[in-house]
């Protein structure tokens, strides 16, 4: 349903953990139908209370109770140098890295954290799949302030923890200082390391990712995140830029996160000319052919055999890197709006990465476009970047994973067009979620996930019109068939199904339901606040809450509980239909436990129709049914419960009822 919404009227601030037993007769909200209620008990959600330590935050003014970072919010920042180079043969990469570290934190810091993402691949490693034992990161210096430092009992030392290396400082790290780490490291690069996020593939392509030392998170809500990387929750990380020098044999490209420093020095005159011209270009370009594979025709050929590849990136949460040697390139530009704001339309480069069997993606640059100027318009928040890249990476990866500026993505050759465009479209979509709003995937996946599938979805729709797809159907169908997940339980606390379904459908479907009952501009609005307000900052779960909240003017705690916190089903069912003496009445049961407005639509004979609404609070009040009253009129033929699929209803068999004869 579009248009004006049906959002809660009354506060749930006095209800709390109940069972409603024999419901009073309460006045229903039904568009100006009269309603009778009555019913057995149900489940009635209590308010969301945030954590502590949000409320603490709030407190502390760096965050506030109506979605808006505070007028104190902090974050930390870094800056990064990293040399590095690759062994093709030996499949092994070592690297340098200087790190200056920001604490823009109120407070003093006595000890430092680093993520070392390759030790997934360590031996006995906790994770929660089975993974390639490679050996993991091997330390070969650490260093702070040039001091170095080792394992021990004393400060200044450090602890190889799994995938965490926390560092205790000589002295604290005062508020508005800096420090300086240098790390020199090594390993060995795993086929589909980092749970198919990263690896190599046929000595075609390298693709690195989680693949340096990586400063944690430290924030105003938690402190520190030093929870393991094991394999599901992926990325919670700070902005930062990063200056980065790859050393690579000739012949092998270089795609990556940020802006190429040295074309001149990698790239033959007439790739670079190619390169320029898809930057100008509607129409794709084919930077590479297979014509061009080799050192001397898609790179140079200096005599030392190898090259050195120098990208620069600002303001980005991590950086990765494809490196290919027969590998075809198209490129061509998308819009994105106006980014800086002088009245002109802006571009980005769209780029498809892929080998010459993976025919499907002869397409890949044109459904980048569409993703790219879709979602930048859909958001309001123009794609931020000089490029966007897809890379094929078949044998590394089944699905898709995101990076700024850079996805990888499985070959799809024996899937549909649709699946590789919807595909493309969610990877390029989290650009925005978190590549850009910057939330924690470790613990609440649906942040980025969940958001991502229903911006996917509403590109997938424009681009396919005539598929339009539904993620309230995706996850109702899963849940009528027992499978569901807790969107508010930490990631690597679910199991697997459970995750998948919380992080992915559950989410979409959740924010499509919500824009349902706000009404298409209320939610609009309110979904680009969220996004404009934690760009380059870091949103939790009730900082979108209070968004929403503040636009909409709504008390949404029952839907935020019911949807986010329980693993409540939804089914609305229309019970019976009598007609008779000029009139009709409706009895529509609530026989799940999700509470949700029911919306009714009521066709009359030739065809004119009339959309009636329980409201929520009928069903927050402890009723399961809602009788309604329609006018006399023409004879009513259909009764249709959530015409427009908006809603996750588990049986759809029982929400429709049409005159017999």
């Amino acid at each position: 349903m579009s248009g004006g919404g049906v959002g809660r009227r009354a506060s749930l601030a006095a209800v709390g953990v109940m069972f409603l037993a024999g419901a009073a007769q309460v006045p229903a909200q039904t568009s100006g139908f009269h309603a009778e209620v009555e019913g057995a008990g149900r489940p009635v959600p209590y308010p969301v209370t945030p954590a502590d330590r949000f409320m603490s935050a709030i407190e502390n003014g760096t965050r506030t109770g109506t979605g808006e970072p505070g007028p104190d919010y902090w974050q930390q920042y870094a800056r990064y140098d990293i040399d590095a180079r690759i062994d093709t043969e030996a499949r092994r990469l070592e690297g340098e890295s200087r790190i200056v570290y920001f604490n823009n934190s109120p407070g003093a810091l006595s000890t430092l954290s680093v993520k070392l993402y390759q030790n997934l691949h360590a031996e006995g490693a906790a994770r929660h799949y089975p993974q390639e034992v490679t050996g993991g990161f091997e330390l070969h210096r650490v260093a702070v302030n040039g001091q170095e430092i080792r394992p021990g009992r004393e400060a200044p030392r450090f602890a190889v923890q799994g995938t965490s290396m926390p560092i205790w400082l000589a002295s604290p790290l005062a508020s508005g200082d800096s420090a300086i780490l240098e790390i020199d490291w090594s390993f060995t690069i795993p086929r589909a390391g980092a749970a198919g996020r990263m690896g190599w593939n046929d000595d075609n392509l390298f693709y690195l990712a989680y693949w340096y030392p990586h400063m944690a998170v430290y924030d105003d809500v938690v402190g520190w995140h030093d929870d393991r990387f094991t394999g599901r929750g992926e990325f919670y990380a700070g902005f930062a830029d990063y200056d980065v020098r790859l050393d690579v044999p000739a012949g092998w490209v270089v795609v990556g996160t940020g802006t190429l420093q040295n074309h001149d020095a990698v790239f033959p005159p007439e790739i670079r000319e190619r390169i320029r011209q898809a930057e100008a270009s509607d129409e794709v370009v084919n930077v590479l052919t297979a014509e061009d594979f080799g050192p001397g025709s898609a790179t140079l050929a200096p005599e030392s055999g190898r090259l050195m590849w120098h990208l620069r990136s600002d303001r980005v949460r991590d950086v990765a890197y494809s490196i290919t040697r027969e590998s075809l390139w198209d490129a061509a530009r998308a819009p994105v709006g106006d980014r800086d704001g002088d009245g002109a339309t802006d571009y980005t480069r769209v780029d498809a990465i892929y080998r010459a069997e993976a025919e499907k993606w002869t397409e890949a640059v044109r459904y980048g476009q569409h993703s790219i100027a879709f979602l930048s318009e859909y958001l309001d928040f123009p794609y931020p970047w000089p490029h966007m890249t897809a890379v094929e990476g078949e044998g590394i990866i089944g699905g898709g994973m995101e990076y700024p500026m850079m996805t990888l993505i499985g070959g799809y050759n024996r899937a549909s067009a649709s699946a590789l465009y919807g595909t493309i479209a969610h990877e390029f979509g989290h650009m925005w979620m978190p590549m850009t709003v910057s939330s924690d995937e470790v613990r609440w996946a649906w942040m980025d996930e969940g958001s991502t599938s229903f911006n996917d979805t509403q590109a997938s729709n424009d681009y396919y019109p005539d598929n339009n797809g539904s993620d309230a159907g995706q996850y109702a169908g899963m849940v009528a068939q027992g499978y569901d997940g807790t969107m508010m339980r930490w990631t690597d606390w679910e199991d697997p199904a459970a995750w998948g379904i919380a992080a992915y459908p559950k989410g979409a479907a959740a924010l499509g339901a919500l824009r349902a009952i706000l009404g298409d501009e209320v939610f609009q609005r309110a979904y680009r606040a969220y996004v404009d307000s934690w760009a380059w900052k870091h949103p939790k779960p009730w900082d979108l809450f209070n968004t929403f909240e503040a636009v909409s003017g709504e008390d949404l705690d029952w839907f935020w509980r019911g949807w986010f916190y329980e693993r409540w089903k939804l089914d609305h069912a229309v019970a019976s239909v009598e007609t008779g003496s000029g009139r009709t009445r409706i009895t529509i049961e609530d026989r799940g436990s999700l509470p949700m407005p029911a919306m009714v639509t009521v066709t009359r004979e030739g065809g004119a129709t009339e959309v009636l609404t329980v409201d929520v609070d009928r069903w927050l009040s402890g009723a399961r049914t809602a009788t309604l009253d329609v006018p006399a009129g023409a004879p009513v033929v259909r009764v249709e419960l959530d015409a427009g699929h908006d809603f996750a209803d588990v049986d759809r068999d029982n929400d429709v009822w049409e005159a017999s004869g």
